[in-house]
């Protein structure tokens, strides 16, 4: 074998066989040889982990709001992917929407991607937007390299990206099928918000009432049976409402080609324990209650949920209304990107879970979701991108230490558990202080 660049030696790696001792070796980037543990195996650079380290894949977030451009006062690429490489996460995947002009056109990919150019700490793919009247630009868009396509069922916050009528669903999922491309969904009814009590006020019940599992579970049977009539491939994002799992369950049964996602606040936090005017807790669809929490648990442990992302979805602290704590009028939003793996570890640990279904859920599904076919496993052939984690060790979460741009979010002053030690992207560590210089890619479709 050519001398390697990377040999790292640990007691504990997370990998397809388990959490195991291994050697693993490094050339180019990747990953070119995994030995057991008394292996002589020796590079150019040698890392032994600790003991109470462990080696695992590095996360993929695939459900990112970078904002840029256009909002980069609520977050912006050289802050988003610092704070993903502080939290393991060591490819995200940026959503069409809050940038300006959003991912909607081939053109507006090719700004978004100028924006993002030489700032990037880690890897970054793109989903296209699926906006009413953009069918033909679907096509194009997909021949860029986007990964898939979002929509909205009803308003997504912003004015600049326009919800889908179930029609024009329709379409553009036909459209999609002619070349077996992904929608991703943001299933709520527009019909079911629109007849539901209105959000006002710091009390966070009422806000509770006005985003229902009735308009979650309505969107979510109407994805599946247009999935069912045009053959395509679709993916439920956020998934709040437990009631949905029997949905997704009898479907992929069916054969209809369905995946979805939650999030680590669906799972850490419950209704009961929101505090009035807690704004930093608001997300659409929102945070429900503890029992409902416990069902998305066993959703996951069931494999009908696939993935946990962060759906980080930052603004500025005078849009999250942080001074009156009104529901009402607060951006929906859950800022977490840099502690969504302690976040993860800290309540499935609690539950009998291990970092091999941790890695399952952040790392192997969120990557093939994607399409990112070196990514998320820590396997020969794949890119050397590494999480060390102490899952022993634990910390309290400082809002004003995290890399986020705007410094708050609901796990302040939260114990977790697990400190994520050191994040390596092809063989390198990433030095996520303000000498570190940034060497992320930018991802294409077949790409990675």
């Amino acid at each position: 074998m050519t001398a390697l660049d990377l040999v790292i030696r640990a007691e504990r790696v997370v990998s397809a066989a388990g959490e195991v001792g291994r050697v693993i070796g490094v050339k180019d980037g990747t990953i070119v040889a995994i030995e057991p543990l008394d292996s002589d195996l020796t590079g150019s650079v040698v890392v032994e982990l600790a003991v109470d380290e462990v080696l695992m894949p590095g996360l993929v977030d695939a459900h990112v709001h970078v904002n840029e451009p256009g909002r980069t006062e609520w977050e912006g690429f050289a802050t988003a992917t610092r704070a993903a490489a502080a939290g393991g996460v060591t490819t995200i995947v940026d959503m069409p929407l809050n940038s300006i002009p959003p991912t909607c056109d081939v053109a507006s990919l090719d700004l978004k991607r100028k924006a993002a150019e030489g700032q990037c700490f880690v890897d970054v793919g793109f989903w296209g937007g699926a906006i009413p009247g953009n069918v033909a630009e679907l096509r194009p868009l997909y021949d860029a390299g986007v990964l898939g396509f979002k929509c909205f069922l009803l308003h997504s916050g912003v004015e600049e990206f326009p919800h889908l009528d179930p029609d024009q669903l329709e379409a553009a999922m036909r459209e999609l099928r002619a070349f077996d491309g992904l929608m991703i969904v943001h299933a709520e009814d527009t019909h079911a918000i629109d007849h539901a009590p209105s959000a006002h006020g710091e009390t966070y019940d009422v806000f509770l009432h006005s985003r229902p599992r009735g308009a979650e579970n309505l969107a979510v049977a109407q994805v599946i049976e247009l999935a069912r009539w045009t053959g395509c491939r679709v993916h439920i994002l956020h998934v709040s409402s437990s009631d949905v799992l029997p949905m997704l369950a009898s479907a992929r049964r069916d054969g209809i080609a369905i995946t979805a996602e939650t999030c680590p606040h669906y799972l850490t936090f419950s209704a009961e324990e929101i505090p009035d005017g807690a704004t930093e807790f608001k997300c659409c669809p929102p945070i429900r209650e503890a029992a409902n929490r416990e069902l998305l648990w066993e959703g996951l442990r069931d494999g009908v949920i696939e993935m946990v992302v962060s759906d980080h979805s930052p603004a500025t602290a005078d849009l999250k209304c942080l001074d009156t704590g009104d529901f009402g009028v607060a951006w929906g939003g859950i800022s977490s990107l840099q502690v969504g793996l302690s976040a993860m570890w800290t309540q499935a640990r609690r539950r009998d879970c291990t970092l091999v279904d941790v890695a399952r859920w952040m790392c192997e599904a969120p990557a093939r979701h994607a399409g990112l076919r070196r990514k998320g496993l820590v396997e020969i052939g794949y890119d050397a991108d590494f999480a060390v984690f102490a899952p022993d060790d634990a910390f309290v979460v400082d809002a004003a230490r995290l890399h986020h741009k705007n410094a708050f979010t609901p796990y302040a002053d939260r114990p977790l558990a697990g400190v994520v030690r050191s994040t390596w992207l092809r063989g390198r560590r990433i030095d996520t202080t303000e000498r570190g210089r940034p060497s992320g890619r930018l991802l294409t479709r077949g790409g990675a």
